[in-house]
């Protein structure tokens, strides 16, 4: 797409909010893991790690001398803080040890080392030492990016800045400093990409499927500002006053919407002939929990699990996992926590886990299918999440099921992480079992397994891409992706009915359950627990509370028939039309 007159470029709405500043092009390598030293060369190599932590160490005083300069004292203690860990022995010295017993390379010591420091500060019964596990993983990724040669974060993000990229990573996405991310704008990436479904739970303004704007911004210069507006999909490259001024009110705008927001969050969600409607957050680190539930969140219908798991080079520890989940069960003090088990796969690929290369990897070996060979990974997982659950109730869902065989193999390994654990006199407590319902399969053959498990939950961004043959990353299939296309609205129906004749729970978890038009559809369905990212619980909360639910049915029911998506949404969109 060619830039407009004044600099205006027209992208795709992923996530809400205005922002206006400085950019930056962001693009990052990943580290290389599992790498090996001869005999012969580790003492040079250990001579390269402490170098290396003697410059990490170095360059967070200088971070934290300009950060305090500034006049951000607190942020400035931290990174002083983090200097310390540069030169902790029980780091360094357990690294170095590694390289002379195991022969590895200084990046795979340091980030072993680190994630072995982490998992026992998790563990620990105090909340500021174990809250510093996180702290740990960022310096040992910070030694090893230097001796990789490869930039860290603050290289990459320096000052604030309105992030664009190609495409990000969900690993890059949730790793780059967020105080520095103004928003993002994307080159190609979709709304039910991870990066925009992050961008959504972290509260950052993105526009994505912005074509043409890496070319334009070459060409515009690294000194002019860009503004976004991530509701309506634009984008403008260096804004004139008058633009300025209005993004400035639009900023205003949202800020005045969101104070509303909080006001409201005591109100009940239910629909105005009664029906009730459960609504759950949406979030990927256990720091998400609380401003979820700030927002009226009632639970959490999606704990994505790979945060733990990404950026690292090796596994994390049962602790460290235990540590996690538990976090976000005491922060929602009692209402239920979902936790997904590690998906990863497809568009997220684990270093330490190396999978055979796949002409399809969406397709292939993913996710709870890993199980069959490496059943190990799920079986720790699960006996962390039967550990965190002595602290509240706890669900564990399964991605990537797609018929009876893969619900079984579900609770086997489930059954295996519980026996361990009475055998090893763990204290744990019991937690629900359930499956992600991704694939169309898996609610076409519903009757045949869900009187095993405890309840489903509706992903319906997958869905959506293998019901209709359609890459959610590909800006090009746009119209394909509304999950209200009338066949996906079909199999939520069927997933509905079975779930009930079953007597299970069923849930929504994808985007859709986020969209306050799809929301009125799934209450017109028969769903009643809908999950989202906190940002979106207040519309969604708002638009059920002005409808009816009798109406809502029999709209979903006339809405299967319809001839498109677009047909469909316009039902529902016209009871939240003004006036």
């Amino acid at each position: 797409m060619a830039v407009t007159e004044g600099g205006r470029l027209a992208g795709v709405a992923a996530a809400p909010g205005v922002a206006l500043g400085a950019w930056v092009h962001v693009r990052r390598r990943e580290l290389p893991v599992g790498g090996r030293v001869a005999p012969d060369a580790v003492e040079a190599e250990e001579t390269r790690l402490r170098a290396a932590s003697n410059q990490a160490a170095d360059d967070l005083m200088a971070l934290s001398e300009r950060v305090g300069a500034a006049g951000h004292d607190d942020e400035a203690a931290i990174f002083m803080a983090h200097a310390a860990m540069a030169w902790d022995p029980a780091l360094i010295d357990t690294a170095a040890a590694r390289i002379h017993d195991e022969l590895e390379d200084g990046v795979a010591s340091i980030m072993a080392s680190g994630a072995q420091v982490a998992a026992m500060l998790a563990a620990l019964d105090d909340e500021i030492l174990s809250a510093r596990a996180a702290d740990v993983i960022d310096v040992a990724d910070r030694i090893a990016r230097l001796l990789a040669g490869l930039p860290v974060e603050e290289s990459l993000l320096p000052s604030p800045a309105v992030v664009v990229a190609e495409d990000l990573s969900p690993s890059l996405t949730a790793t780059l400093p967020r105080e520095n991310i103004l928003g993002i704008v994307l080159e190609g990436g979709s709304p039910t990409a991870h990066a925009a479904i992050l961008a959504r739970a972290y509260g950052i303004p993105a526009v994505v499927g912005t074509k043409g704007i890496l070319a334009a911004l070459e060409v515009a210069g690294r000194d002019v500002e860009l503004a976004l507006d991530g509701a309506t999909g634009e984008v403008l490259i260096a804004p004139d006053a008058a633009a300025v001024a209005d993004f400035d009110a639009r900023a205003a705008r949202f800020a005045d919407a969101r104070s509303a927001d909080l006001a409201e969050v005591s109100l009940p969600c239910v629909t105005r002939d009664g029906v009730e409607v459960t609504l759950l957050a949406n979030i990927g680190t256990p720091g998400e929990a609380a401003p979820a539930r700030a927002l009226g969140a009632r639970g959490v219908g999606l704990f994505r699990t790979e945060f733990l798991f990404l950026e690292r080079s090796t596994p994390p520890s049962e602790d460290e996992q235990t540590a996690a989940y538990r976090e976000a069960v005491e922060a929602f003090g009692g209402d239920p926590v979902t936790i997904r088990l590690l998906d990863i796969g497809g568009d997220k690929p684990i270093p330490y886990l190396p999978m055979p290369a796949e002409d399809n990897p969406f397709l292939g070996v993913r996710a709870l299918r890993l199980a069959i060979d490496r059943p190990e990974i799920f079986v720790t997982q699960l006996r962390a999440c039967y550990r965190a659950a002595v602290a509240g109730p706890v669900k564990v869902m399964a991605p990537m099921v797609a018929d009876a065989g893969d619900a079984a193999l579900l609770l086997d390994v489930a059954g295996r992480a519980r026996d361990g654990l009475r055998a090893d006199g763990v204290p744990f407590a019991e937690v629900d079992l359930g499956v992600m319902l991704e694939i169309p399969s898996a609610i076409l053959a519903a009757d045949a397994y869900f009187g095993t498990i405890a309840f489903a939950s509706l992903g319906t961004n997958d869905l959506t891409q293998y019901t209709l043959a359609v890459d959610r990353g590909n800006p090009a299939l746009e119209r394909y992706r509304d999950a209200m296309h009338p066949a996906v609205l079909r199999l939520i129906a069927m997933a509905a009915e079975s779930a009930g004749q079953a007597g299970i729970s069923l849930s929504v978890c994808g985007e859709m359950g986020g969209d306050p038009v799809a929301a009125l559809a799934l209450v017109g369905l028969g769903v009643r627990q809908l999950s989202m990212g906190a940002a979106s619980l207040p519309a969604v909360r708002r638009a059920i509370r002005s409808a009816d639910a009798g109406e809502l049915r029999a709209l979903a029911v006339a809405a299967l028939s319809d001839r498109s998506a677009a047909d469909a949404r316009a039902r529902f969109a016209a009871l939240l039309a003004p006036g």
